[in-house]
């Protein structure tokens, strides 16, 4: 039984493997029913786990790199800096290779198998070579209904490639999100993980070609763009207060509606203080109450009940000497 690859055409090899080898459709197992029996395989020879690689190609700047994450960790959790590494080893080769895994493993003291199930575990780990731009749209649902599905379909006509794919020259990779938790700005797209809120077909189209040209343009939030390899290597926990551009925008008028019309409306969240003086919020407004003025509007609470212990009441089961009922 031949798969059906959806996005694939037939024009092209569907699967480039870790070394840039391309190789025909593949046939999986499938019993009687036509149905796929074992995806093993099929989920190894992705990411090519049966080739040996080689830790030694790490330069060893990238080794005290690696020593440094180990450091940040409790002594004996080492494998506890697995994913920044993974991050580390993008940050070098543009993707999770064999030589990567390796490298964790001999690294951290753990197995080939246990580096590769969390590289095949998480989305921003990847498996194919990836572009000097990684341009993520969002198609989950509120950014699908609003726009994102067509912009990916547009987008990926124009470039010529599909979800997980990187143009001939290396500068785009395209990928398909599940979330990119900016719903309040869809549809969305980021660009190595910096967003540029409220896209159209336009403007991302217009946003890809300056990136092909050379260019970056600003993000609607965030930081400036650097390239996948630099974003990796920030990700990974390497970085300067100046690559974070802290000064920059992190939201906008949407996020924040919810704050402003409470402020307008003269909303107030209850107090949970443990004392009872009421609270001031960083605005100055009163937003507590004291325990006795909650317990007259509402009345008292569970939480306001005398705990059933022992020593207040004589027939508790715990209380030396009570008798038991049968």
């Amino acid at each position: 039984m031949t798969t059906d690859i959806p996005g694939w055409d037939g024009s092209t090899p569907p699967f480039t493997d870790v070394d840039g080898d391309t190789g025909p459709r593949v046939t999986l197992p499938a019993n009687t029913l036509g149905e796929i029996s074992d995806r093993s395989n099929f989920r190894t020879s992705v990411i090519n786990l049966e080739r040996p690689g080689d830790p030694s190609v790490f330069s060893d700047a990238i080794r005290a790199d690696a020593a440094n994450l180990i450091a940040r960790y409790p002594v004996g959790q080492a494998r506890s800096a697995l994913l920044p590494m993974l991050h580390l080893v993008q940050s070098e080769q543009g993707h999770i290779t064999p030589d990567g895994i390796a490298f964790c493993a001999d690294v951290l003291g753990i197995t080939k198998a246990q580096v590769s199930a969390v590289a095949t575990f998480y989305t921003m780990y990847k498996r194919v070579p990836t572009g000097e731009y990684l341009v993520s749209i969002c198609t989950n649902t509120l950014c699908g209904m609003m726009g994102g599905d067509e912009i990916f379909n547009e987008v990926s006509h124009e470039l010529g490639i599909g979800h997980n794919e990187t143009t001939a020259d290396g500068s785009i990779t395209i990928e398909r999100a599940e979330c990119l938790a900016a719903c309040d700005y869809a549809p969305v797209v980021t660009v190595n993980y910096e967003f540029f809120d409220n896209q159209s077909v336009d403007s991302t189209q217009e946003l890809v070609s300056e990136l092909r040209a050379g260019r970056r343009p600003l993000p609607t939030r965030g930081a400036p763009l650097c390239s996948f390899k630099q974003a990796e290597r920030q990700i990974a926990g390497f970085f300067t207060d100046d690559e974070l551009a802290l000064e920059a925008a992190a939201t906008g008028a949407p996020s924040e509606a919810g704050v402003r019309l409470a402020i307008e409306r003269g909303d107030t969240a209850p107090s949970y203080a443990a004392d009872d003086s009421a609270q001031t919020t960083n605005t100055g407004r009163t937003t507590g109450a004291t325990a006795t003025e909650t317990t007259k509007r509402e009345g008292p609470s569970e939480s306001d009940a005398p705990l059933h212990t022992a020593e207040s009441d004589p027939s508790h089961p715990t209380k030396p000497g009570a008798e038991k009922e049968d």
